[in-house]
């Protein structure tokens, strides 16, 4: 099965998990009477968002080079990581912003919501937070597999949503117990959010990043050398620059043979360098060779 085939396949199951988890949850929110599953069933429901945004964008950067994009469609991916950063800032901007609310209104919604919660309400938040862990754990692997950033940030999605699930579980299950601590509740939303905006700010950045063209760690640059270095008849590597495309790598060097070698020698060392290093790292996707003869000191 192909790169796009496989994105495709976890996101399906993501999108029909989601929807089938939204329904379960509200039906038990209401056969419960829980205010908090039946938000969080909605929240379930919002997440949705990041599995359309991935079905509609694969086929586009999975495509192949062409006459206008010489260098291929990755930074598409790019694009749509940044939209799913956004969705998950803007739930944790959401989640947070009701905790405190709720936080401060806590008297007042005591007086006023009177409502007695059924104990099949703790069955929606522990049932989601089961089967979103899984689902993070599934897409994640596929995110690594498949070297996509848009489906490890789909995997994140899953996850926050099963972390905005615990405090629902405690609050419901407090609640049951004691009425009184359904503080705990919106304390424990605000933490939530805080993790929602750390992990949507870090999607955010590296996929900016990832636009402006950004290159590589110097430490693997340094690793890439050696590994030239070692190759038969190379005696020098200089300005060696990559460049990430989305989660893709293109580099360029400047390759020094001896400088009595033939056309096709020195072509066929070129050669050497770029396969070896691209089987050093598949993210390299492709390495511009720019051969010199020896430089003498």
């Amino acid at each position: 099965m192909n790169k796009k085939a496989r994105i495709q396949k976890i996101t399906w199951v993501s999108l029909l998990v989601n929807i089938a988890l939204s329904i379960i949850k509200f039906i038990i929110g209401i056969i419960g009477n829980s205010q908090a599953v039946v938000a969080d069933a909605l929240h379930s429901f919002s997440d949705t968002s990041s599995d359309f945004v991935i079905l509609f964008g694969v086929k586009y950067w999975t495509a192949p080079p062409d006459a206008s994009h010489p260098y291929g469609h990755q930074k598409i991916e790019s694009f749509a990581t940044i939209i799913i950063g956004l969705i998950l800032l803007f739930v944790a901007g959401f989640i947070g912003y009701n905790g405190i609310v709720s936080l401060l209104q806590i008297d007042q919604s005591q007086h006023q919501n009177k409502a007695v919660l059924s104990w099949i309400a703790v069955t929606g938040p522990l049932i989601s937070i089961v089967i979103k862990e899984i689902l993070f754990q599934i897409t994640y692997k596929v995110g690594i597999e498949t070297n996509s950033s848009s489906v490890k940030a789909n995997a994140w999605h899953h996850r926050t949503d099963a972390l905005s699930s615990i405090p629902v579980l405690i609050a419901v299950f407090a609640s049951l117990i004691n009425p009184n601590l359904i503080f705990l509740d919106h304390i424990g939303a605000i933490v939530v959010s805080a993790f929602i905006i750390k992990v949507g700010l870090e999607i955010l950045f590296t996929s900016i990043n990832d636009l402006l063209d950004s290159g590589i760690s110097q430490d693997k640059i340094t690793s890439f050398q050696k590994t030239v270095l070692n190759i038969h008849n190379v005696k020098g590597v200089h300005k060696l620059r990559t460049r990430k495309l989305a989660n893709c790598i293109y580099i360029d060097l400047h390759l020094e043979v001896n400088g009595t070698m033939s056309v096709i020698e020195g072509h066929d060392i070129s050669e050497e360098v770029k396969t070896i290093l691209i089987a050093k790292d598949p993210k390299i996707i492709d390495v511009m060779v720019h051969l010199e003869p020896e430089l003498k000191s």
